[in-house]
């Protein structure tokens, strides 16, 4: 005990306020992996053990906008059209398509009588195209729920819109789901590119399951139709190209008394087809990260503490590493090697847990370099996004 004592007392100012520090960097981030990463996998689990009603599901509209992807369109909207749901309609707008979509779409009508289908003029304004395409969508609907996907993707099962169904029995307004990226083997990078995805879902399902929803993606959401249009549509970003999905719902989803569910089943997924190298990842990955200097509110900036304390940690614990190996300090460097342990053992855990319900992906000692990548590819990734949009004005 007089040993532990002296050991403290011998500590400089300079070693106490390091040490300090490095203790909070650390906390912060169990905080953020232990309450907030952790949410989907353990709400997914509790949602297992409740058994949800199939009577009385609500009609819902399933909208798709397309444009000059005829071979993916056609692949992929057999899986949406065969769902195992008793009311609903899929409204696919031709996006002034000068490709074969719009023979894909009356060669689909003829097979399936819930498919209907519409197109933008011409004369479209092309920052708007999408906005208005899918607003076009939404008001040919016939149901009050509107589900959103696009036409490069597919849903995992059939039972994708009972999964909603059942969620807006429940009586949520918005409802988030998971989109998987689907890569081969071969694609250089691809076990970070899902790693990536991952985390981007966690950010937002863990706000959405706290009632603090931030952003969607438009692969895999839905919302009630008298949102759209007692918000006036897309009127608040049309200004900002882009943002008809992840900076809408950021703007529908924080007013007050509207409630946000979140889909987390296999049967619930879908998935992104067409990942093949770095540059298609770059352009799905960066439409999202120009949007995000829009958002409003603290949810959508909180997860900039995490990654201020991710980086401080490591900065701290090498320095810390470094100075007890240097001065065979083997007190500060047994503790300083448990921190570092334990906060990769719980990111482990929480990662693998929630991978496991959506890839199927096992992580190990590579968590470390992505851990410490991705912000910066991030970064990388928006500032090329800004470029490319500051040169299409």
């Amino acid at each position: 005990m007089d040993t532990l004592i002296f050991y403290f007392e011998s500590l400089s100012l300079y070693e106490w306020i390091v040490g300090g520090s490095l203790i909070l960097c650390f906390l912060i981030q169990l905080f953020f992996y232990l309450f907030l990463y952790s949410k989907p996998y353990t709400y997914q689990i509790k949602q297992k053990e409740s058994s949800s009603s199939t009577d009385d599901l609500p009609g819902i509209s399933v909208i798709i906008t397309s444009k000059n992807n005829s071979e993916e369109l056609e692949k992929n909207l057999p899986f949406i059209l065969e769902q195992d749901y008793p009311r609903f309609e899929v409204i696919v707008v031709n996006s002034g398509s000068t490709d074969e979509t719009d023979i894909v779409l009356k060669a689909a009508e003829l097979k399936y009588p819930q498919l209907y289908h519409t197109f933008v003029p011409d004369e479209a304004d092309s920052i708007n195209e999408k906005k208005l395409a899918l607003t076009l969508g939404i008001k040919a609907a016939k149901y009050d729920l509107l589900l959103f996907t696009e036409d490069f993707c597919k849903p995992c099962s059939n039972q994708w819109i009972q999964a909603y169904g059942k969620e807006f029995a429940k009586g949520y307004d918005i409802v988030l789901g998971f989109n998987k990226i689907k890569t081969e083997k071969k694609v250089p990078s691809r076990k970070f590119i899902l790693y990536d995805n991952l985390i981007h879902h966690l950010k937002f399902l863990s706000m959405a399951i706290l009632q603090r929803p931030f952003m969607g993606i438009g692969r895999n959401m839905a919302y009630k139709k008298d949102i759209f249009f007692a918000g006036k549509g897309y009127s608040s970003i049309l200004n900002i190209e882009g943002g008809d999905d992840d900076l809408y719902i950021n703007r529908i989803a924080r007013e007050k008394n509207r409630k946000t569910g979140v889909v987390l089943s296999k049967e619930s997924l879908t998935e992104t087809f067409g990942v093949h190298n770095f540059f298609v990842w770059r352009a799905l990955k960066s439409k999202h990260l120009y949007t995000k200097q829009f958002y409003k509110g603290f949810s959508a900036h909180l997860f900039g503490y995490e990654t201020f304390t991710r980086y401080l940690f490591y900065v701290l614990f090498a320095g810390s590493l470094a100075w007890s190996i240097l001065t065979a300090n083997y007190p500060l460097l047994i503790f300083v090697s448990l921190l570092f342990i334990v906060r990769y053992g719980v990111q482990l855990l929480v990662i693998n847990r929630n991978s496991m319900l959506f890839d199927h992906v096992t992580y190990h000692i590579h968590l470390i370099p992505f851990d410490l990548f991705q912000p910066f590819n991030n970064l990388r990734f928006r500032r090329y996004a800004n470029r490319r949009n500051n040169h299409g004005r």
